[in-house]
């Protein structure tokens, strides 16, 4: 069965169909000269039909209105028809999407490039209840006479109470003044920032804050070393420093318990190491090792995972598991036992993820002291993690037995951020034997807060020593913060305002923005739907397709305008037909009522002069396309030769373009000179020897019609299009310049041969024979080039090349004034393949000097001075850098063409040297170079075994 034929339905008529069309109505009407409204009708397309459905809207159609707006599940990059996504988007960064969750949730820190490291640490010292009363209960002079405790003071104030989600760091990293490019290690930011603070916060008057930072985090150790013979101490044991974290071991050891006994353990001192004890007054066998004296309240815990190595003096980080208790018991720490409790539990993590010692990301979980809620701080980021310090995921462990613990891994946790699966373990004997254990490749710092006892339940500080003495100090303000000062309460609750005010403008743009396009996408689908015409007989409007689709498109179309598709008369101009659509009264009026503007062009706003002036100009395209396909056909006969009855010049290459031109409905501006090129300065007929004023006769008819497409391009031109008839005369001025010129090359010709047959082997750049104790003459290679190149040029560039410097003062150039010797030497002669050469230069930078051969100013070598037997003639050739060897009869002539007296040349002669072999040549002699030996056989071709050298005179400085 054979498919039924649809290629045809609904074809599209081809453009050239209806030019024709448009062609034949106008040609009508310019020879009834009326216009009917069939003839309106074919020249505005008025009879297409209404479309439906094309893909893209019809510029040919007026009636066309399919394309202006997407398909219902289409979308545009711009407008009112974006995704509504998209349209969100270009609002601006939703505010809403940094609110705060609550008050019990924390704040996230801004990371300004590289300053994660500084954040976790903030995020550590303010998750400290303790640390954070402090801070907020400096002085408000204080603060203002320390810049640090004043961003500081903000910052938590912020992080307390702000209603973002995150806070700006900027204030308080740019205070420090810390690079924020530069990826820094958050140990040392944490030990210089706790001496900053210790130093600023001395200034303070209340108790509290002035001692906050030793209150909380100074302990105490000594390094005690004990004498094996007599049991005593060292003076210097005795010494108590202090410390804020304790430094561990991670190298080769897998928990804290490890770490702690590794820290403490006992040092012998022995063989080379003996300690010399002043009680025994020799060196003794001894022991030593570090006592904890007191612990603070918060014990920071540094594992040390970067690691020097000597061979590449580089650091390298430690990625092993290491474990670590969520209770810690250090009272079999101290030095002497503790008789009351000291408990530590974990309160925080700081993390770093990656291999990389100098670069990877910081992260820290820290507790909640208040809900015990465990939270995991990256920048911007925070996440709850419930009650287990990696997250209630990585838990991985079901009910236990009470006398058991797990063993609980973090899983090591990849440069990428992913964490493996927890599995569960049990710890065994140990001081942590009945807590729950963690595990984890990327912990750097540990931090322990002392559990708090009934005693510090009653508001008291409390600092344990050796000596089992308690210091207790009763504290001013309770562990949690209800309220800030009003200080910075009123900071904050300035801040809120603008967030909240931020928050709601947006929320209002939004709105305001999404109802405005609904509201425009009706109004456009509605006048849309009633804007076609539906029959010639209804009333209609013109209204220009540019202004329409800007109205279908923006949320705020502009003025409707209808400027562009009037004519001067104020009437439908027919050229912009492809500009303009044919809408209902309907949709106009509701067009032109919202938006104003126009100016109203109805159904009979049709412009009857414009379209006889179109008329007009179409029959005189047809008539002037006609006159050219005739001219043209005479003016190819012209150039090729058969047209004998010329009576006008135009230029030959002028009219060698206008034949390959298209043949056009008028003039263009290439018509405009057809004598431009041969009319000279003086407005005459240009003499044919000169450049481009080649021409041809053409017959009149033909030069006319020139001529009226010259004057017709410019009209306004003074000069107008020179004509020149057969007989003209060539401007005489010209033809005197012309001959002159051409004088002087046949003089220049003619001395350039003459210095070429003068010159024969030098003007050809070819070498010539040179026997030993003839007298030669020296120039300079760089003069003999620029003489080439002069007697060598011809055509065009005769006169354009230049001429070289007079003789007379190259030679002077050449010679030191005060002792009047040569300041170069001739090139090397070199031997090589049998023949005796004069060395040629590399480049137009090297250079001899001294014995040396130097390119651009660098030692290249230094010369061979002589060489073994000779041959019967030397060889030189005519080009390298330096001085040439020339003839004495090149030089004679060379001074008659170039003015120079005969004696002030420069000679050479190549002797014999009978000095023996290694004698170092200098002053007039200037030796040959054995490059390569050849060997020729024959006794007719041998000289005297010795050695040749040049000498010149005046002799080489």
């Amino acid at each position: 069965m054979n498919r039924p034929t649809t290629r045809s339905k609904n074809k599209k008529p081809k453009p050239s169909d209806d030019v024709d069309k448009i062609s034949d109505t106008l040609r009508k009407i310019h020879a009834s000269g009326e216009i009917t409204q069939d003839d309106i009708n074919q020249l505005y397309n008025i009879g297409k039909p209404v479309c439906q459905g094309c893909r893209v809207n019809a510029k040919d159609n007026p009636n066309c209105f399919c394309g202006l707006i997407p398909s219902p599940n289409g979308s545009r990059k711009s407008g009112i028809w974006q995704k509504m996504s998209d349209v969100i988007q270009s609002l601006g960064p939703d505010p809403f999407k940094e609110l705060r969750a609550s008050l019990d949730s924390p704040a996230g820190l801004t990371n300004l490039g590289a300053t994660c490291y500084a954040n976790s640490i903030l995020q550590c010292l303010y998750m400290n209840t303790t640390f954070r009363k402090g801070v907020l209960s400096i002085e408000v002079d204080v603060l203002r006479k320390q810049p640090v405790l004043d961003q500081l003071a903000r910052l938590f104030a912020q992080l307390h109470s702000s209603k973002r989600a995150f806070v700006d760091s900027a204030p308080f990293i740019k205070t420090l003044e810390l690079d924020n490019g530069v990826q820094q290690d958050s140990h040392e930011f944490l030990t210089l920032l706790l001496s900053l603070l210790e130093r600023c916060l001395s200034n303070s008057r209340s108790v509290v804050p002035r001692t906050i930072v030793q209150d909380l985090f100074r302990g105490s150790v000594s390094h005690v070393t004990t004498c094996s013979r007599c049991g005593k101490d060292s003076e210097a044991s005795s010494k108590i420093e202090d410390f804020y974290e304790l430094e561990l071991n991670v190298l080769g050891l897998k928990s804290l318990d490890e770490s702690l006994d590794d820290y403490l353990r006992v040092e012998e001192l022995n063989g080379e190491n003996q300690y010399f004890c002043e009680s025994c007054e020799a060196r003794v066998d001894a022991s030593r090792s570090i006592k904890l004296r007191t612990l603070p309240r918060v014990l920071n815990i540094q594992l040390k995972r970067y690691v020097f190595l000597p061979k590449t003096t580089t650091k390298k980080k430690i990625t092993s598991a290491f474990s670590f208790p969520r209770e810690l018991d250090m009272r079999k720490r101290l030095c002497d036992p503790a008789q009351v409790d000291l408990i530590y539990d974990l309160s925080a993590i700081l993390i770093h993820k990656g291999t990389a010692v100098n670069s990877g990301h910081y992260i820290a979980h820290i507790r909640d002291e208040k809900r015990g809620q465990w939270w995991e701080f990256d920048d911007e980021h925070v996440s709850n993690l419930g009650d287990h310090p990696f997250g209630e995921d990585s838990s991985g462990h079901k009910s236990k037995p009470p006398q058991k613990e797990p063993l609980v891994h973090s899983s090591p946790v990849s440069a990428a951020g992913d964490a493996t699966d927890v599995l569960p373990q049990f710890a065994e004997n140990g001081d942590s034997e009945h807590s729950e254990i963690f595990s984890s490749a990327d912990a750097y710092m540990l931090m322990y807060n002392l559990r708090q006892t009934n005693v510090h339940l009653r508001k008291t500080s409390m600092v344990l020593d050796a000596n089992n003495t308690e210091t207790e100090r009763t504290d001013s303000t309770s562990n949690d913060i209800t309220s800030l000062p009003s200080y910075l309460r009123d900071e904050v609750d300035e801040l809120n305002a603008s967030y909240v005010e931020a928050c709601h403008q947006y929320k209002l743009r939004k709105e305001t923005t999404l109802r405005l396009i609904e509201e425009r996408r009706q109004e456009v689908r509605l006048i849309l739907s009633e804007a076609p015409v539906q029959s010639f007989e209804e009333p209609f409007y013109w209204i220009s397709a540019n202004w329409l689709r800007l109205w279908v498109d923006n949320i705020m179309p502009p003025v409707l305008d209808n400027t562009l598709i009037q004519c001067s008369h104020g009437k439908v101009h027919m050229a912009e037909v492809g500009s303009m659509k044919r809408l209902s009264a309907s949709a106009w009026v509701k067009l032109f009522s919202k938006y104003g503007g126009g100016p109203a062009l109805a159904k009979d706003d049709y412009c009857v002069d414009c379209l006889k002036e179109a008329a007009h100009k179409l029959v005189c395209a047809d008539s002037y396309r006609d006159r050219r396909k005739t001219v043209k056909e005479l003016a190819d006969s012209v150039l090729s030769g058969n047209c004998t009855d010329g009576t006008y010049y135009v230029s030959k290459a002028w009219l060698q373009q206008w034949v390959k031109r298209k043949i056009t409905d008028a003039p263009s501006e290439a018509d405009a000179g057809p004598t431009a090129s041969i009319r000279c300065p003086h407005g005459q007929l240009m003499p044919e020897q000169a450049a481009g004023a080649r021409r041809l006769l053409v017959p009149e008819n033909l030069w006319l019609f020139f001529y009226e497409d010259a004057v017709t391009m410019n009209p306004d031109d003074p000069l107008g299009c020179p004509s020149f008839p057969i007989g003209s005369e060539q401007c005489s001025q010209c033809s005197e310049k012309i001959s002159e010129v051409a004088c002087l090359e046949d003089s220049l010709r003619a001395v350039k041969n003459k210095q070429r047959e003068n010159h024969e082997k030098l003007a050809a750049g070819k070498s010539f024979p040179l026997h030993p104790n003839h007298e030669y003459y020296l120039l300079p290679s760089v003069w003999l080039t620029t003489w080439r190149n002069y007697v060598n040029a011809g055509g065009k560039n005769a006169l354009l090349c230049d001429e070289p410097e007079s003789l007379d003062s190259v030679i002077d150039k050449l010679k030191c004034e005060k002792h009047l010797r040569l300041l170069e030497r001739p090139l090397d002669l070199v031997h090589k393949r049998g023949a005796i050469f004069q060395k040629v230069s590399l480049g137009s930078g090297l250079s001899h000097e001294h014995g040396y051969l130097f390119f651009k100013g660098k030692m290249m070598s230094r010369p061979c001075f002589l060489v073994e037997p000779q041959l019967a003639y030397v060889r030189v050739t005519a080009v390298s850098d330096g001085l040439t060897i020339i003839t004495s009869s090149d030089w004679k002539c060379f001074c008659e063409e170039w003015g120079c007296s005969e004696n002030k040349g420069i000679s050479a002669i190549i002797e014999h040297d009978n000095d023996a072999p290694d004698k170092a040549i200098c002053g007039k002699e200037t030796p040959i170079c054995n490059e390569q030996h050849g060997s020729i056989d024959g006794p007719n071709n041998r000289l005297d075994e010795k050695r040749l050298v040049i000498r010149t005179s005046p002799e080489v400085k």
